[in-house]
């Protein structure tokens, strides 16, 4: 027989009592009122409705991040004069705005919804990528890469807060891992497409001819802006909204996730939100380990194209050729974000996949042969990017309310965003074409990541420990409710996932 999930019925004076807990075994009597049949088909459904939404909407933000890469080498490193280290300019002031605008875009998210929000911003940068397709001089590629910044500051972790608000801590890694999965994706697609979009025959009208790279940034950009603008007709403002749920299946949807963080869905960001998402010690090891991923995937992004074209590639074969790689990425960091939940551990992944990533960078600066150093791409790729997810959905995790993690998920990929700045830097023209240097700081990002991971199950198990035995039942002491239920991660009974 089922087991049955309790709900106590409790007045909204009553709610201000809950804290946040770990619920101390699956299937707890703290919950009656559905079956773990009917939360599976709530699930399920949101799955399907959720999901590959939110998929695509970042792949379409990843595509049109990195299109710049591909374009490079059809033809605008040359018209635009990307001399020196122009190229590194241009892509470094998108990541210094980017961001800047991570956790006021999520306040703001928290402030209206997602329904809207979030794709207008995707609507915002398919709107620049267009812009792109005509610029003419290198301020020109400045300005519309620092707008590109803004709109896509905030879309990344809008997404994985939207996510967090349907699904509870232990499922959450899998779904983060699916659509952040699409920067893999978007590295496979973007080199499809652009590899075909390069070949449409020169057109437009005179002073605005497009072709070869500028056709990269038009069709990119204009699919981007249509299937934005459907995807309100998709996305639920919240749990209660869903047009995919039955009556009572909006309920349970909307009281597991209370029960799941003991406290109102709809909290506004107030300053001790603020306060706690700032100084919790776990969402800065998160942030470091995301800063540390960011400069392997992001690095590979941008420069993948080039690292293979000067390995001896055609440029259209090296476009074709980054195919397989970001595929093998995408597969891995979906298992991965799987296996995950399944065992409710992340450090431990994160620390296993180094050792790939090190093997990969190793080949790639001592190693020689292209078929070599083509091999350590793939397995560079599939070093990094389960870390992404796994450090983003790590900070959420151990982040308590709806409104801290707000704050926390916006400041975790912004300090991490400065590891997309180094990497612009990593590799650079004078480097190349081994670029040891790049390999180099890209090999120690990986033994950093290592050594965080590691020190993050030390502390969250350790954390753990000291509050099982009564080590922080001071922090309760002459507190009202009230104020034991805004402790957060702090309280004594709340539980980090290591």
């Amino acid at each position: 027989m089922a087991a049955i999930r309790g709900l106590h019925e409790k007045s909204d004076s009553e709610h201000a009592e809950a804290v946040v807990l770990e619920t101390k075994s699956e299937g707890s009597s703290e919950a009656l009122g559905w079956t773990t049949e009917e939360e599976a088909v709530v699930r399920r459904k949101l799955d399907w409705q959720l999901v590959p939404t939110v998929t695509v909407l970042y792949l379409l933000c990843f595509l049109d991040r990195i299109n710049i890469g591909n374009a490079r080498i059809q033809g605008m490193e040359q018209e635009l004069d990307l001399y020196g280290y122009r190229f590194n300019i241009a892509t470094s002031i998108f990541y210094i705005v980017y961001l800047t605008v991570e956790v006021p875009s999520n306040i703001v998210l928290k402030h209206v919804g997602p329904r809207f929000y979030l794709p207008g911003l995707v609507v915002g940068f398919g709107a620049v990528s267009v812009a792109t397709a005509f610029v003419k001089t290198f301020d020109q590629l400045c300005a519309v890469r620092a707008l590109l910044g803004i709109f896509e500051g905030g879309t990344m972790p809008g997404l994985a807060f939207f996510l967090s608000s349907f699904y509870k801590r232990e499922e959450l890694y899998f779904r983060i891992g699916i659509y952040v999965s699409a920067a893999a994706t978007a590295g496979a697609f973007g080199g499809l497409l652009a590899a075909g979009l390069s070949q449409i025959p020169e057109w437009g009208v005179a002073g605005s001819r497009l072709h070869t790279w500028r056709n990269i940034f038009f069709f990119e950009g204009l699919l981007t802006i249509i299937v934005a603008m459907l995807a309100p007709l998709i996305l639920p403002q919240s749990p209660e909204t869903s047009s995919v749920l039955t009556a009572r299946e909006k309920w349970i949807a909307a009281e597991r996730m209370r029960l799941e963080h003991k406290s109102h869905p709809n909290e506004k960001v107030q300053m001790r939100h603020v306060k706690l998402a700032l100084t919790n010690i776990n969402n800065y090891i998160c942030a470091a380990g995301f800063f540390a991923i960011n400069i392997t995937v992001q690095g590979l992004s941008v420069f993948m194209p080039t690292i293979l074209k000067e390995l001896g590639y055609e440029s259209l074969t090296a476009q074709y050729y980054t195919v397989p790689v970001y595929a093998a990425a995408s597969i891995i960091a979906i298992a991965v974000g799987l296996l995950s939940d399944k065992t409710r551990m992340r450090g431990l992944y994160l620390a296993v996949f180094t050792f790939l990533g090190m093997a990969g960078f190793a080949m790639l600066r001592w190693g020689s042969g292209s078929q070599v150093k083509y091999a350590a791409v793939y397995l560079c790729a599939v070093g990094a990017f389960p870390g992404g997810p796994g450090f983003l959905s790590w900070g959420l995790n151990n982040a308590a309310g709806p409104a801290v993690r707000a704050v926390a998920g916006g400041w975790i990929v912004t300090l991490g965003t400065m590891g997309g700045i180094l990497a612009v830097w990593a590799y650079l023209p004078n480097d190349g074409p081994s670029y040891p240097i790049g390999h180099t700081i890209n090999f120690a990002a990986q033994v950093f990541v290592l050594f965080l991971s590691s020190f993050g199950i030390y502390y969250c198990v350790r954390e753990n420990r000291i509050r099982a035995r009564g080590g922080r039942d001071d922090r309760l002491a002459g507190l009202t409710e009230e104020e034991k239920a805004d402790l957060g991660y702090r309280h004594p009974e709340f539980r980090y996932i290591a």
